[in-house]
């Protein structure tokens, strides 16, 4: 497997004045997009306005886009104010994939506002800080970290499975050394060439299945892998991983957002929402939920599979079918004297799907008990194609910035969004 080209940060600026980060084929390829599919009237933030539906008082901005060189990007996270990183695909192709810094500073097109950190990835899509400091990638079949000062790579995870239909990778940190990593199915509902559904299915068992998420613990002053053992089963594609508090006695709950079984239905089967516990297991490939959370058997598995019984684990919500959620984020609450936002104390989710219950951004408040109740919110929303006006909305990550705003990446689009205080309101376009 080729292995891949980290940057040193000391020849950034040397390579970029030469031209080879934004030039040759990135740049051809960025130009070839040409500019934003959105147009454009005002600014939200110093940034150009785009028409998408925001909280009020707020507006969303377009901060980058294909012109800046973004090709696939599904991740961001803010490594120091005005600062990003970018997990950006490059294509469903192996070893396209790029590590990218945006620097905020400047309009969409502007040189030098984003820079080449590590290209060759394979895949990348997880992005989060760990509690040591250092920000760990994760590429379809291997985990790495380093630190921020320069690109110096440190694999934690290596020889994942990075085939088949969901080899993407997500974790989520919790606490003392301990995150949570999506392991998704090989297939989608486990035929295999003759279009045969066993029972069990094979990927799903043994000491290491898929559609599964993992537990992996670090430690020692190495901060090194210590456990690295399956946590949860039955999950077919955990791209959302998210950890909330329960007030009410200190415990974290794991929250994943399953990207459910693909039938050609409009309305069937649901995505779910499901709260994980040691040992318990979701149904995939036997079981799917229908819409009121209610556990079915999959097509195929109608004879076979008891989806009423204690050995699946109902859903905590159901949500549309194709809403396919790629994150969850869970915000915590504001603190006390400071000005409340309209994620603040929730759990937002994104929702990717190109059929109409998709492409928006939504949120539950979070309970006492870490658990979401309540309405569904629309955080980020309007996401209909209008000619000349924006295209069909396809949000893939966000998070948020040290002054407490929404950032938004669009994979196809090809975007960075913003989410801000609207200052100065305009009119509807």
């Amino acid at each position: 497997m080729p292995s891949p080209r980290v940057l040193p940060t000391r020849l950034i600026p040397r390579l970029a004045a030469l031209g080879l980060l934004l030039g040759g084929a990135w740049a051809a390829q960025a130009h070839a997009a040409g500019a934003s599919a959105y147009a454009t009237r005002g600014e939200c933030a110093g940034y150009p306005r785009v028409a998408l539906t925001a909280p009020k008082g707020w507006c969303v901005g377009l901060v980058a886009d294909a012109r800046d060189g973004l090709l696939m990007p599904r991740r961001l996270l803010e490594v120091s104010p005005g600062r990003f990183w970018i997990t950006d695909m490059g294509s469903w192709d192996a070893h396209r994939g790029r590590l990218l810094e945006l620097n905020t500073a400047g309009q969409p097109g502007d040189k030098g506002r984003v820079r080449v950190l590590a290209k060759g990835l394979d895949r990348p899509h997880g992005l989060v800080r760990g509690p040591d400091g250092r920000i760990y990638i994760a590429e379809a079949g291997t985990i790495w970290r380093t630190p921020l000062a320069s690109v110096e790579r440190e694999d934690v995870l290596r020889d994942l499975p990075s085939d088949g239909a969901h080899p993407l990778k997500e974790l989520v940190f919790g606490r003392r050394g301990r995150f949570f990593l999506n392991m998704g199915s090989a297939t989608d509902a486990c035929r295999d060439e003759q279009q045969q559904q066993a029972m069990p299915c094979p990927e799903a068992t043994g000491p290491r299945p898929r559609a599964a998420v993992y537990e992996v613990h670090l430690g020692g002053p190495d901060f090194k892998l210590q456990v690295f053992r399956p946590f949860s089963l039955g999950l077919r594609n955990s791209l959302g991983l998210a950890l909330t508090q329960d007030t009410t006695n200190g415990a974290e709950r794991l929250w994943q957002a399953e990207n459910s079984v693909d039938y050609i239905d409009n309305q069937r089967p649901a995505e779910e929402l499901n709260e994980l516990r040691r040992g318990t297991h979701h149904g995939w490939p036997y079981c799917v939920s229908d819409d009121a959370g209610r556990g079915v058997p999959a097509r195929g598995y109608e004879s076979r599979a008891r989806c009423d019984t204690p050995d699946h684990q109902a859903p905590y919500d159901a949500w549309p079918a194709h809403a396919a959620p790629l994150q969850l984020l869970a915000v915590p609450p504001v603190a006390a004297g400071q000005p409340a936002l309209p994620w603040s104390g929730r759990l937002l989710a994104v929702w990717h799907g190109h059929r109409a219950p998709g492409h928006r951004i939504v949120a539950w408040r979070l309970g006492p008990d870490g658990r979401p109740v309540g309405e569904r919110e629309n955080i980020v929303s309007g996401w209909l194609a209008m000619p000349g006006l924006r295209p069909l909305g396809n949000p893939a990550g966000i998070t948020l910035d040290s002054q407490g705003r929404l950032w938004v990446v669009e994979d196809r689009n090809r975007t960075v969004l913003v989410v801000a205080p609207d200052s100065a309101p305009a009119a509807a376009p």
